[in-house]
């Protein structure tokens, strides 16, 4: 029984040691890239997307990005495109007419698996679990996450409108 312990308290001491070094681990480079984004004074929505996710594709209608973006020319768009399996984008954003929006920028995510084991599960420190994901930051700031599911537009343009006032907290 000691030598069971001793062993779950060394066990724990090693995954405790790794989470540290994990944390101080500097950030890749595309999120490096994101965070010096959004960490400008303009509002910044940064949109987790993949060409396959059927969530994604209903979003990408011709009343969907396209529009919303041109209509918002102030704020800047980042569109990731994680857990794409190597399918290539352009195609589904050609359709959208997505692409050569001067606030739109377009970034694939390095690691293409979905498999549970080894997909992209955090960005930024926070934590990324479904497809579509859509953040809105301003000053660097979180403002509001909307973590699970298409987005609704008037509802964005409503956060969107919310994160340009100014927060006295």
């Amino acid at each position: 029984m000691f030598r069971r312990m001793k062993r779950l308290v060394w066990l724990l001491g090693l995954l405790t040691a790794v989470m540290l070094h994990a944390a101080d681990a500097p950030p890749p480079p595309l999120e490096k890239e994101v965070a010096a984004i959004i960490a400008g004074p303009q509002v910044t929505v940064v949109h987790f997307w993949a060409p396959w996710c059927p969530n994604c594709q209903a979003e990408m209608s011709p009343d969907g990005w396209g529009r919303f973006i041109a209509a918002n020319p102030e704020v800047r768009f980042v569109f990731l495109n994680i857990w794409h399996k190597n399918q290539d984008p352009q195609p589904k954003l050609t359709a959208a007419g997505l692409g050569a929006q001067p606030n739109l920028l377009l970034l694939n995510h390095p690691n293409p698996s979905r498999l549970a084991a080894d997909k992209l599960t955090a960005f930024l420190g926070l934590p990324v679990t479904w497809i579509p994901t859509t953040w809105v930051y301003r000053d660097g700031k979180l403002r509001v996450a909307f973590n699970y599911g298409e987005i609704r537009f008037p509802v964005l343009q409503q956060m969107i409108d919310d994160a340009r006032d100014k927060w006295d907290h």
